[in-house]
């Protein structure tokens, strides 16, 4: 992956993908990540669905959601159920997911994070959580927003908002964004938080 800055970065395919090739370190924290996800979960830009496939297989009800159709089709071929959106789109079961999950960094989708979480808060059901995975503190940067791209040898994709998200800059914009931090969990090199309401709904 390639920043608008220059900046290029190994993107973790093996870990997206969830196959034999991930790393038992990241399996150990996906596992941590998922552990408490036993009622309805909706997993924001799941991609090829190693998350939402894992609780469909622990019997919990997961959808996926993606604007990659390519995707969307990949996490259906492992026996769970996704649909191809945005996630600012109109979606299934708003108000009643027990669990929203962000994994990934995909708290920084379209360059928006507090978007992304008031979006997130509102899916949520009563007394339910957001799971978003955020950059370490060892990786301290605050919010950095700016344009990526794919690439490879022979190949350059379009370009797209992101935003990465240090876990400093988490209790302000989940305050903003109604909600409050109420765990914290590193594993490795990856950074979990959990957010609950900070007000009834």
């Amino acid at each position: 992956m390639t920043s608008d800055s220059g900046i290029r970065r190994e993107a973790p395919l093996e870990r997206w993908m969830g196959d034999t090739r991930t790393t038992p370190a990241d399996r150990h924290a996906d596992d941590i990540m998922l552990a408490h996800c036993t009622g309805p979960t909706l997993d924001l830009g799941c991609g090829p669905g190693r998350l939402t496939a894992t609780l469909t297989a622990r019997g919990v009800n997961a959808l996926g959601v993606d604007t990659s159709e390519i995707a969307v089709a990949m996490t259906i071929s492992r026996g769970a159920h996704a649909v191809n959106r945005n996630i600012f789109d109109p979606l299934p079961l708003v108000g009643h997911w027990a669990h929203v999950l962000l994994a990934d960094g995909n708290i920084g989708i379209d360059g928006d994070p507090l978007r992304v979480l008031r979006r997130a808060a509102t899916l949520l059901a009563t007394g339910g959580v957001v799971i978003a995975e955020v950059e370490p503190p060892a990786a301290a940067h605050g919010i950095r927003v700016g344009k990526m791209r794919w690439e490879t040898d022979v190949l350059q994709g379009h370009w797209f908002s992101w935003a990465t998200v240090g876990l400093e800059a988490v209790p302000a914009i989940a305050t903003d964004a109604g909600l409050r931090v109420a765990r914290t969990v590193e594993v490795g090199h990856r950074c979990f938080v959990w957010l609950t309401a900070s007000s009834p709904q």
